[in-house]
């Protein structure tokens, strides 16, 4: 089934640094010069695989068929002290936002939020010594050099976490798209079945005096979403990064409360520092119920303990209070660091994507084979 969206935010690819060259055991060779001596040079370095932020991408499409990156290795050292050369460096290119984590064992290992600043990811070999290195008064012509250090390799896991400070969080056709194209420039799609958002869309929200504000329409959460039902975990991730939670519960709903418990369990499940942030509960749909209703329903939702408001997006109604109480918790201390949610370990197994698993490869075992890499030095009996 062909995919509506090119938005790509979870991505897994085999990285392979380079490994050392191997130094040389050249003797000097020339026609009236006697016992030259060693002449062999070092080995060039393997290329180093960096991490770099990138603001002109949004999503990891650019890496969902490009699954293997290989930097080259360091070439070996040649007669007359030529050094070998050194292999390139890579890049890997990623959006602002995007988290690290070992495959296999869901280790996190880095955090790129700022753009153009490359972050070490796998560090190439050491090119190894040439027999020059070793001569001594006591071992004039050394007749060994060292290999390269081996290149180092590893399966990581990428994932996009859009960078927002107000996370909105609702069922299926809670008005949470209609809300973003009222009080921003965005243009989400919006219907009246559930599930019209299949993607987070970000929009700047604009305040008073100049300032803003960036909010994120999270795809509709659905109950037993922590255990893989509707979208499942797969945008959850996404709102580790606001530093406030907008719930969006219908006026419609039979019971705002209970529902507003169901969306704060799923979060828990999920990732129970979520519940750490701060949150804002606003009812959607208010131009279908009475002033009397209204009275009601707050008197209802007092218990929670948390900002709650009445508004109706189409009819722009709450629309001024809404934007005054969220900067309000935004510029409010932080109840918790968002860096400790986004920058944590991936519990249990990393979750398969279809057409998404890495390729198998063999290119450790090869160079293996090549060199002995568990010997310090190797030895040459035959120098040229």
């Amino acid at each position: 089934m062909a995919q509506e969206s090119n938005f790509v935010d979870y991505v897994k690819i085999y990285c392979l640094s380079g490994k050392g060259g191997r130094g040389s055991t050249h003797l000097r060779r020339e026609k009236y010069i006697t016992k030259g001596g060693p002449a062999g040079g070092d080995g060039g370095n393997g290329g180093s695989i960096y991490i770099r932020g990138n603001r002109h991408y949004w999503t990891l499409l650019h890496l969902r068929y490009n699954r293997h990156i290989i930097a080259p290795s360091g070439e070996s050292g040649g007669g007359a002290l030529k050094t070998g050369a050194s292999g390139a460096d890579v890049f890997i290119d990623v959006p602002c936002g995007t988290t690290v984590h070992d495959a296999q064992t869901g280790e996190f290992l880095l955090d790129i939020t700022q753009d153009g600043k490359p972050v070490l990811l796998l560090p190439g070999g050491r090119g190894g010594k040439g027999n020059t290195f070793f001569k001594s008064p006591t071992n004039q012509t050394p007749r060994f050099s060292q290999p390269g250090e081996p290149a180092q390799e590893r399966v990581i896991l990428l994932q996009l976490k859009v960078l927002a400070d107000v996370g909105l969080v609702g069922f299926p056709n809670a008005g949470k798209s209609t809300l973003l194209s009222v009080i921003s420039a965005a243009k989400p799609k919006i219907a009246g079945y559930p599930f019209t958002t299949l993607e987070p869309n970000l929009g700047m929200v604009a305040y008073r005096d100049g300032k803003s504000f960036v909010v994120a329409d999270i795809p509709g959460i659905i109950e037993g979403a922590a255990e893989g039902k509707g979208l499942g975990l797969r945008f959850l991730r996404h709102i580790e990064r606001n530093s406030l939670l907008l719930f969006m519960v219908s006026a419609e709903s039979g019971n705002i409360a209970h529902e507003y418990r169901i969306l704060c369990g799923e979060l828990e499940k999920y990732n129970p520092g979520l519940l750490h942030k701060r949150r804002v509960l606003a009812v959607t749909k208010c131009d279908l119920i009475d002033a009397e209703l209204v009275d009601m329903l707050q008197e209802e939702l007092a218990d929670l303990d948390i900002p709650c408001l009445f508004i109706s997006a189409v009819a722009h109604q709450g629309i001024t209070e809404l934007k005054d109480c969220l900067w309000q918790e935004l510029n409010a201390p932080a109840l918790y660091e968002d860096n400790e949610l986004v920058r944590r370990d991936l519990a249990g197994l990393i979750p398969e994507e279809e057409g998404n698993e890495p390729l198998t490869s063999e290119l450790m075992e090869t160079a293996a084979r090549e060199e002995d890499f568990s010997a310090d030095i190797v030895w040459d009996q035959d120098p040229e």
